[in-house]
């Protein structure tokens, strides 16, 4: 399945749309995601960004031999998306 994480933007068709990052991970946890796309800012830092699903899937790699789907950023927030494709460069090697 190919999830888009986006709380205005729709995804694109084909595509199921999570609006939280703990939705997303819930669902990175089943196995069964082969795509994904994060935006950072969601409309409530409290309940997390975009990045935190990055940071997640780090520490999972690193604990659990987690294999990750496959990474796109479509933030448009320049500073965060900065950040968050550096994350997606570190979880690209540390990819077994």
């Amino acid at each position: 399945m190919k999830i888009f994480l986006d709380d205005i933007r729709k995804p694109p068709n084909g595509w199921i749309q999570v609006y939280w990052p703990d939705e997303m991970i819930n669902l990175l946890k089943t196995g069964f995601v082969e795509e994904i796309s994060l935006d950072h800012d969601l409309g409530d830092d409290k309940r997390g960004t975009g990045y935190d699903v990055l940071l997640w899937i780090e520490n999972a790699i690193v604990m659990k031999n987690f294999e990750p789907p496959k990474i796109k950023i479509h933030s448009s927030n320049i500073s965060a998306r900065r950040k968050m494709e550096l994350a997606v460069t570190n979880i690209n090697k540390l990819r077994r």
